[in-house]
């Protein structure tokens, strides 16, 4: 059986799972916003130790690759690199947002939006099929009355993730089901993950980076006199 150890830190919250075969048999997850640096390396030696493994026998690791938390990101997927390094195992990125959408199954002519809260009325989205196929591209979109119109006129779209309350707000459409409940987690990770561990669909350790979808920007302070330069 294949096993794999999956990394989540795109939001708040910090988990860490082991999966054979993409099922799930061991989690270990933390709702504690700024614990990725410090608790990360301790959930990983949990779950392990849950699941009865030995570090060296997985088979991989994967990593949430964003859209998320630019300091979640980077800190998931630092660690990931070094662990897929020092045990000499093939590193995996997974789609935040395709991760999610893998939890709810769908009739066939159904869509899933899984969003995540980009601050604002801005949202991370990507529109996926019944087969998770993505229909639409990972983006960023700005929410209005309009939004999703061209995919709700002619299918029921299921939305889900941590922004479902913000698109629930704005969007009045017959066609719109709001999915509450489903957080951002490595325990979602493992189908896709295993997936792709099947097709041989390695991330290269040297030129791996997040998707962080908008750059990351540094905040101004009037107190920095070298931001005046």
């Amino acid at each position: 059986m294949v096993s794999i150890l999956s990394i989540e830190t795109s939001t708040a919250s910090c988990s860490v799972a082991v999966h054979l075969d993409g099922e799930l048999v061991a989690l270990s997850e933390l709702a504690e916003r700024g614990a990725h640096a410090e608790r990360l390396m301790l959930l990983v030696e949990e779950v392990v130790e849950k699941a009865e493994v030995g570090f060296r026998d997985l088979d991989a690791i994967a990593v949430s690759e964003g859209p998320g938390s630019y300091t979640g990101l980077r800190i998931g997927v630092s660690t990931a690199k070094g662990l897929a390094f020092g045990l000499n195992k093939p590193l995996i990125g997974v789609n935040t947002l395709q991760a999610l959408a893998s939890a709810v199954e769908l009739k066939k002519g159904e869509l899933l939006i899984p969003v995540l809260d980009a601050r604002r009325m801005e949202v991370f989205r990507e529109v996926f099929d019944w087969q998770l196929n993505s229909v639409a591209k990972l983006d960023a979109e700005v929410l209005a009355e309009i939004s999703f119109e061209n995919f709700l006129k002619d299918h029921r779209v299921y939305f889900l993730g941590d922004a479902v309350d913000k698109v629930e707000s704005v969007v009045k459409h017959a066609n719109a089901t709001f999915v509450y409940g489903l957080t951002f987690s490595a325990r979602y990770m493992g189908k896709i993950a295993f997936g792709k561990y099947q097709k041989r669909r390695f991330e290269d350790l040297a030129y791996f980076v997040p998707n962080y979808l908008k750059e990351f920007k540094a905040l101004h302070s009037k107190k920095n006199p070298l931001l005046s330069l």
